[in-house]
């Protein structure tokens, strides 16, 4: 395990995603499919979702999220910002709406999810815990920033 894995901002990031990307699924309406801590199976084929431990997750968290979207060169706010939107828009993605610099991340992802729904109207049963999540992600970097 990486040392840097044991940073504030990696730690604070990881335990807001957790909180949301907790728990195992398998829903067929969600292109990830088969999902644990927000692992999925289409992301990660060799990985066993069904057993994976928190612990592994936080390794593929780091490496291919955290790294991945250079969270550990902002600061505080911006980085668990970041990092949850990555996790859950996918990292090329997510580089793509802060380079596009169309206000703060967080609204440009609250769009981003509207212009999908209204895309993709079988999505709508995703809307109101996506936009929870962002509810909840502001009120976490004030606490956690204050």
């Amino acid at each position: 395990m990486d040392a840097n894995m044991n940073t504030l901002p990696f730690r604070k990031s990881l335990e807001f995603t957790l909180k949301w990307e907790g728990g195992y699924v398998n829903d067929l309406d969600d292109p990830g499919g088969e999902t644990k801590w927000g692992i999925s199976k289409r992301a990660y084929p060799n990985e066993d979702i069904y057993n994976l431990k928190p612990e592994r997750a936080a390794e593929l968290y780091y490496r291919d999220y955290w790294l991945a979207a250079g969270c550990e060169s902002l600061p505080l706010q911006d980085a668990i910002v970041t990092f949850d939107t990555a996790v859950n828009l996918g990292v090329k993605r997510t580089l793509g709406l802060r380079a596009s610099k169309n206000g703060s991340l967080l609204e440009t992802r609250r769009a981003y999810y509207l212009d999908l729904v209204g895309k993709r109207p079988a999505l709508q049963k995703y809307l109101k815990g996506w936009l929870n999540r962002l509810n909840d992600l502001k009120k976490y970097v004030d606490i956690v920033s204050a």
